[in-house]
């Protein structure tokens, strides 16, 4: 087997906090009457990059500058509310199980915060099975910067042909193609009609197979690649 190691995005992929946190921003837009545009929030999904900031928007169409000190920290418990109580997405448990049981290297990657990965990681009982977290406090770029899934490969000391990334956005996997890693698109519900043709695969759900069977059709596609 030549693949050594996997790497996973955090949002939308191991659980699906893009929906909650799209939810919480929507809810507030409409509280002042407006939708939010769905067209510029999937741009930022899969980055912390500056592409579209929700608050300046929602202030350009009320046309003042809303009093955010106490609106963020209301959406953000609303945000939370959401997240909590929500499981890991289907087949996440037993995919980095088996990695485990395989002897691969597990990373992840993600371009949310350290502290934000770590505190659900912790809660849905995943963290122990990492051999590395990358988050956008450990780099200068996020995705699709190929710098976190650099990052990650230094980390699980691998190189790219030995790893395959799990994503579940655009801007995810033009990263991991840009660091020359294997990529395996997992769209979720906000994602799923977005264009994903930088993936290599694209699964429904990481319960569609077992890890051994993946990681035959995954080095059955690179020698068609290569």
């Amino acid at each position: 087997m030549t693949i050594k190691g996997l790497i996973f995005d955090f949002d939308g992929l191991i659980v699906d906090t893009e929906e909650s946190i799209f939810q919480s921003w929507q809810e507030l837009y409409k509280s002042y009457g407006y939708d939010i545009p769905v067209q510029k929030w999937i741009k930022i999904i899969g980055t912390a990059e500056a592409i579209f900031d929700p608050a300046d928007e929602l202030d350009r169409l009320v046309g003042s500058r809303l009093d955010w000190k106490t609106i963020e920290p209301a959406r953000q418990r609303r945000e939370m509310d959401l997240i909590n109580g929500l499981p890991p997405l289907p087949g996440v448990p037993e995919i980095l199980s088996d990695a485990k049981l395989i002897g691969l290297k597990v990373g992840l990657a993600s371009s949310s915060t350290c502290a934000w990965v770590t505190m659900h990681l912790k809660r849905l009982g995943l963290l122990e099975y990492f051999d590395c977290l990358l988050a956008r406090d450990d780099v200068n770029r996020t995705k699709p910067d190929p710098e976190l899934f650099q990052s990650a490969l230094v980390a699980l000391e691998l190189l790219p042909e030995q790893a395959v990334v799990f994503e579940d956005s655009p801007n995810g996997v033009l990263a991991a193609r840009r660091a020359g890693i294997f990529s395996v698109a997992v769209p979720g519900r906000l994602t799923r009609e977005l264009p994903l043709d930088d993936a290599n695969l694209r699964l429904n759900s990481l319960s569609d197979l077992p890890l051994r069977d993946l990681l035959i059709l995954v080095e059955e596609r690179q020698k068609q690649l290569s």
